[in-house]
């Protein structure tokens, strides 16, 4: 069924979406790696940040265990491990969220999802080569990230008493996630306990039955505040995300009421993201369909799309219900017709509402050499998986 898509997405990702980013994204005079790429590859500014720095590390050391595997892929992710880890970390062991092009830090560690992307990324290291350090960077990135989530901000905290207290959704989703590749990269189980929390936290909490959607943040006692636009806050790709990593966990666990419930969020989120006139997913939504306060808002972003992708081929394979199947082809001709760059390599990142590019850089503050490629690999196993049963 899925000959001529794998045929496609294996394409894209070993002709051109690889190569881009390791021909244009190393720093060969400083080390680490230049993120904010545009069009053609060229560097139009040399600021790390560290989400797409570790990015970088994880998926160069996680292609080098796959069968697309080049010798030169270790070596790119080892560079990146040796100047972060130099440059990156903060006297309390957590990573700043930035460095200037020689390693100074340049913006303070207020994020936590700098330790959740050095744990990815030293995680992978440490399968591909066995080394320890790799693993010791790894949980002590993972355990900075378990720590921090009570105050994921801590002392960089900007809101004050008057400012509801809140659960974010991205923060649980993450660390089931997270938990997935500790086990897969580390072969352990240490991190069990939170990815089972995790997963309850997410689909028992941030769903709304009655809305059908995913909130994206709660109050702190798990009840919705519809008051405030932080509290009717709805990203549809990103709970399309958290969804795959959710059925990633129930087909470990062979949980198949799970699998049930997620393929259920999975339905209502296509179902209030999908923009009807114009195709694609919207960006940032609220539930009431009351104004965002996002300026961008009702703008086509990449990931979004790719998470999607994945999401309904993984709720497709488990369920085998038509309706993942369908969702997937209609995004799949969405994305690679209104994001995929006919002339240069790399897709375009940001779309208007009507679909027509608004930035033509191929990396940048938020993109980098992560969500993409994640997808047409993924993508391509979850097809394989497929055809490989027949449906």
């Amino acid at each position: 069924m899925f000959e001529k898509y794998i045929q496609r997405y294996e394409d894209e990702l070993t002709r051109k979406v690889i190569p881009f980013w390791e021909e244009h994204c190393q720093d060969k005079e400083y080390g680490g790696y230049f993120t904010c790429l545009d069009r053609d590859g060229s560097v139009y500014d040399s600021e790390k940040y560290m989400w797409m720095q570790w990015r970088i590390v994880y998926m160069f050391a996680m292609f080098y265990m796959t069968p697309y595997r080049k010798e030169s892929f270790l070596p790119i992710a080892e560079q990146g491990f040796e100047f972060l880890t130099k440059y990156g970390k903060s006297p309390d062991g957590t990573y700043y969220f930035a460095l200037n092009r020689k390693g100074v830090p340049s913006v303070a560690p207020y994020n936590i999802f700098s330790d959740c992307f050095a744990a990815m990324g030293a995680a992978a290291l440490y399968r591909a080569t066995g080394e320890e350090r790799y693993k010791h960077e790894a949980d002590s990135a993972m355990q900075s990230y378990i720590r921090r989530m009570d105050s994921p901000k801590g002392r960089w905290e900007k809101g004050l008493e008057g400012r509801q207290p809140r659960l974010a959704l991205a923060h649980f989703m993450i660390l089931a996630n997270l938990a997935a590749v500790m086990k897969e990269m580390l072969g352990s189980d240490e991190y069990e306990v939170q990815a089972d929390e995790a997963v309850k936290t997410v689909v028992g909490r941030f769903w709304n039955p009655e809305k059908r959607v995913l909130f994206e943040n709660i109050n702190a006692d798990g009840t919705f505040d519809l008051d405030s636009c932080e509290g009717r806050f709805i990203n549809p790709g990103h709970g399309l995300e958290s969804m795959w990593f959710m059925l990633q966990y129930a087909e470990r666990k062979n949980n198949h009421e799970l699998i049930e419930k997620c393929a259920d969020i999975i339905k209502g989120l296509f179902e209030f993201g999908t923009d009807r006139k114009h195709g694609g997913l919207f960006y940032f939504m609220d539930v009431l369909g009351k104004p965002h306060l996002e300026l961008q808002w009702d703008m086509k972003l990449w990931w979004p799309h790719c998470e999607a992708m994945i999401a309904a081929l993984y709720a497709y394979r488990l369920t085998s219900e038509q309706y993942f199947l369908d969702r997937f082809k209609e995004i799949d001709e969405y994305a690679w017709s209104h994001f995929r760059d006919p002339e240069f390599p790399e897709w375009y990142a940001y779309l208007n509402r009507a679909g027509e590019p608004t930035h033509l850089l191929k990396g940048g503050k938020w993109k980098t050499f992560f969500h993409l490629p994640r997808a047409l690999y993924l993508c391509v196993e979850q097809m394989k998986k497929i055809d490989a049963k027949g449906m």
